[in-house]
């Protein structure tokens, strides 16, 4: 897990005794929260503490944001997506957490909790219970009032110099710093300017979001202007003070100052900008904010002039905006009056998103997507919440069409929990209902549930015979075949499929149920032992698969063809299946998919005598199976693979010696699959 922390993106100024303090708590208590207000640097040295400390961690440090979330509902999701769990079981999610984390010794880190508070509570409480090696560092602005926490205040910089020395003062370096970045001509070594800049940090008491903003003014203006400029009255959003976050007073009026000095256009995208709960990149900026003053250029040029004042950070390609000024966004949003078309604007926008990526499934651009979804999960979250209070049927849509996506990325509980939320009541026949069924019978046959799922697979192949839906047969057709494929049944498997092919002979890549229920034909017979007929299948599948740059299939035929390799000798070969195919669920983020290829690598390094090798993927591939929440599964002729993989390991280098590279394989994947796949980077590793 290591690793997982997020990069610096600044210079880390002073905060000595605070990390000595967080390191020297977390040494003693398994529970320490750091509170302070918002803009105060929690986040930073929660950071730097973590980083720090990751060393003596045995399986090193979980960094879990929880800004994004607008509620509850994804908070644990979230936190076991950050610890590499993608839990492919119907359990309860919060079980299935501690579960994975019981034996681990971590350093779990929660930042932002104030708004989830009382359900950071519960799970934290669950969490310390189940794994007694758990460490946990939560960053929020009030206590969580855990059972045996310990709080951690955090005030601003110093605004004050060491005693008897001439010094500059914790908070005037971390703005000359910033004032360096920003503007490296402004002249900071004048005793004018230094101080203009100890009245600066004075005038906003030393709070770091405070100083970031102040410092974005510099491309423009130098310290002492900048130092005037703050010593006049500010006007800052009108309103309750009951109504306004709780800041501290000069964060509230250095963020409305700033907001002042915005253009229209910035302070427009600002306040839309709010909406999205995730990161962004510039199209997602411009199809979502522009509209009326703001046109598609506008926005980008008002999104260069908000990262330019420090509003809106820049992180490669995408930007992200700081909670505390994502809230004066939003303020400013509902001020304008345009809170609830935004919402609705923001739901139909990444409506759109999921549409798009549903009709390049079979295309050259289907990996792109797939990340896409993934990096858009917490706003398609949003979009679903605000979907099932406003729009049934678009909410049925969408649910229906990233399910399958998250399937695949790890996001079962998601899927499942928006589908039926989705499907509570009665909603209107049709396809769109009809897939949504599907998908919801994917989701179960993929978290063990075979019976539901070949009952919804018999539903929705009904309703698509009375709604005339060719896609919505030949969807029920591969949901029912696959169910009977895992649970035993491939000749039955096989003649449903290729039934339902027979009805309406077309190219296989004409759609998506299409290929899947071709794919299904290579693996029946696989399972029936016909293995020339199932490679001749499955070369031709593969290489229509090459021409179209098609990754979700092709992943799985490579699957097979490397099983059939191993059941006909050729273990070489069947290694080179297996990177393939790895190669594939590593573009798409399939745990699922990578836990079922190690093991055929492992099988092939012990059928060419490599017991050792063989017995660290072994225990590579446990660790994905666990983080998948399974025992290894697949179709039932991998049983008796597995155990010739340990049978062969076993003989060729001992039980000792085979435990001892197991282990070695369970705690250090990205190591061994780093020299598995070769000069390939590999995946994330789930321990």
């Amino acid at each position: 897990m290591a690793g997982m922390i997020p990069d610096e993106t600044s210079s880390f100024v002073g905060r000595l005794e605070e990390l000595r303090r967080v390191e020297q708590a977390l040494s003693v208590h398994r529970l320490v929260t750091l509170t302070g207000t918002g803009g105060v640097g929690k986040t930073r040295i929660a950071l730097r503490a973590a980083a720090r400390g990751a060393p003596g961690h045995r399986d090193g440090v979980i960094w879990a944001e929880l800004w994004p979330l607008m509620g509850s509902d994804l908070l644990v999701a979230t936190v076991a997506d950050a610890a590499g769990l993608a839990d492919h079981t119907p359990r309860l999610a919060a079980d299935a957490l501690c579960s994975w984390l019981a034996e681990r010794e971590a350093l779990l880190v929660l930042d932002s909790c104030e708004h989830l508070a009382a359900d950071c509570r519960q799970l934290l409480g669950e969490l310390l219970r189940a794994a007694p090696g758990l460490t946990v560092l939560a960053t929020s602005r009030q206590p969580l009032e855990v059972d045996g926490e310990h709080v951690l205040a955090i005030g601003p910089l110093p605004v004050d110099g060491t005693s008897g020395t001439h010094a500059p003062s914790d908070a005037v370096r971390l703005l000359l710093s910033r004032a360096a970045e920003a503007a490296p001509d402004v002249d900071v070594d004048s005793p004018v300017e230094r101080a203009a800049a100890d009245a600066i940090c004075r005038r906003l008491e030393g709070i770091p979001l405070a100083l970031e903003l102040a410092s974005g003014q510099l491309r423009q203006r130098r310290l002492t202007d900048l130092a005037g400029a703050l010593g006049s009255p500010l006007t800052v959003l009108s309103g309750e003070q009951s109504a306004r976050p709780p800041r501290h007073a000069s964060l509230r009026t250095t963020i409305g100052w700033s907001h002042e000095l915005c253009t229209p256009a910035e302070r427009l995208l600002w306040a839309r900008l709010s909406v999205l709960r995730g990161p962004f990149d510039v199209r997602t900026a411009q199809l979502m904010c522009s509209g009326g003053p703001l046109s598609h250029t506008g926005v980008a040029d008002a999104l260069s002039g908000l990262v330019v004042k420090c509003v809106v950070q820049r992180d490669g390609e995408r930007h992200r905006m700081l909670d505390s000024l994502k809230e004066y966004g939003g303020m400013w949003l509902a001020e304008l009056g345009e809170r609830e078309q935004l919402e609705d604007q923001h739901a139909a926008y990444f409506h759109e998103v999921v549409r798009q990526a549903d009709e390049r499934w079979l295309g050259p651009e289907q990996a792109r997507e797939y990340q896409r979804i993934a990096q858009a999960h917490p706003d398609l979250c949003a979009a679903l919440d605000h979907l099932l209070t406003e729009s049934d049927s678009a909410a049925v849509d969408l649910a229906g069409r990233v399910a399958f996506f998250w399937s695949c990325c790890g996001h079962l509980h998601e899927a499942r929990h928006y589908l039926e939320r989705a499907l509570v009541e009665k909603r209107e026949p049709g396809p769109v209902l009809t897939r949504a069924l599907w998908a919801l019978g994917v989701v179960r046959l993929l978290q063990g549930e075979p019976d539901p799922a070949a009952q919804l697979a018999a539903h929705c192949a009904r309703a698509a015979e009375e709604d005339e839906d060719p896609e919505g047969t030949l969807g029920a057709a591969y949901l029912l075949s696959l169910t009977y494929l895992m649970t035993g049944r491939p000749l039955v498997a096989q003649n449903l499929a290729e039934s339902a092919l027979a009805v309406a002979p077309e190219d296989d890549f004409a759609s998506p149920s299409r290929l899947r229920c071709r794919l299904i034909t290579v693996f029946t017979r696989t399972a029936l032992g016909v293995y020339d007929e199932a490679e001749g299948l499955a070369r031709q599948l593969l290489a229509a698969c090459e021409r179209r740059d098609e990754v979700w299939t092709r992943s799985y035929v490579e699957y097979q063809l490397s099983l059939i390799a191993l059941f006909q000798d050729r273990p070489a070969e069947a290694a080179e299946h297996a990177r393939a195919m790895l190669r594939g669920k590593r573009r798409l983020g399939d745990r699922f998919g990578i836990a079922l290829g190690v093991d055929l690598l492992a099988a092939a390094a012990a059928e060419q005598g490599e017991g050792e090798q063989a017995a660290r993927l072994s225990g590579t591939g446990q660790t994905y199976w666990r983080s998948v929440g399974h025992p290894q599964r697949g179709t039932p002729e991998l049983a008796a693979v597995r155990e010739r993989t340990d049978l062969r390991a076993r003989t060729a280098i001992g039980d000792h010696a085979y435990r001892v590279a197991r282990q070695r394989g369970a705690s250090d994947t990205r190591t061994t699959l780093a020299l598995a796949l070769g000069p390939v980077d590999p995946p994330a590793p789930p321990d």
